[in-house]
């Protein structure tokens, strides 16, 4: 967020554009930053629109995304030829912010979801089900998601998934880890208790420090793997 204002204001931005300019957004920045840049670019005489995106990088290759917008009614109207252009989708979400407001929601629904999938690959790995299998049975029935289906965690089922690519990026392990620090943040702000929004960003936030700082959000399964490994023989746990 303090990157958008600092463009807008301490670049000059703002200052450079002609009077009624539409300034569109597609950060994902915290809500309470897209709601000060929103009011920064209306006081010079703008006007404002936050679109963040969520497809990751196939989706934009394939313009295929889908933006999520706050601002104004007639802000939304204007800019809905050039996101349409870029993407299969535009969602007019309210007012300033809300757009913000939606993508942080929606990547901790995908943060959640990457986790439970790459523990159910995890659990059927141990179990002595084939990968392949546990695709065929879950992306045609109530297990069925995005994480699942188009960036599958482990090679094999999904072709185009990073796992094919040795979790080369997609999208990142830091971008996911900065997106559900944001929803944690707004959570906190809040005062609303979701243990598996807040466990998500810690385990990404870990995973993004460390072995995962260059890989695809989906690598999170080694860290799954490694954690659910038995324990050699011999020893004992408290």
């Amino acid at each position: 967020g303090r990157h958008v204002l600092a463009l807008y204001q301490d670049e000059g931005l703002l200052a450079a554009a002609r009077p009624g300019t539409l300034f569109i957004d597609c950060s994902t920045i915290d809500v309470a930053d897209a709601r000060a840049a929103h009011d920064a670019v209306v006081a010079a005489g703008h006007r404002a629109l936050d679109a963040p995106v969520s497809g990751g990088v196939m989706g934009a290759e394939a313009a295929t995304l889908t933006f999520m917008a706050g601002g104004g009614e007639a802000e939304f109207a204007e800019a809905e030829p050039l996101l349409a252009a870029m993407g299969k989708r535009a969602v007019h979400c309210g007012g300033a912010g809300a757009g913000q407001a939606a993508k942080i929601c929606n990547n901790m629904i995908l943060g959640i979801s990457m986790i439970a999938v790459s523990e159910a690959f995890v659990l059927g790995e141990s179990l002595g089900l084939s990968h392949q299998a546990l695709y065929d049975v879950a992306s045609t029935a109530s297990g069925q998601c995005w994480a699942l289906t188009t960036n599958c965690p482990v090679p094999g089922p999904v072709p185009t998934s990073p796992a094919n690519r040795d979790y080369r990026p997609g999208f990142a392990a830091p971008l996911m880890a900065k997106d559900l620090g944001l929803a944690a943040a707004a959570l906190r702000a809040g005062g609303i208790d979701t243990g598996l929004g807040l466990r998500a960003a810690e385990m990404f936030a870990a995973f993004a420090d460390g072995a995962g700082a260059a890989q695809d959000f989906s690598g999170i399964v080694h860290v799954l793997r490694d954690t659910a490994a038995p324990a050699p023989k011999g020893t004992t746990t408290a």
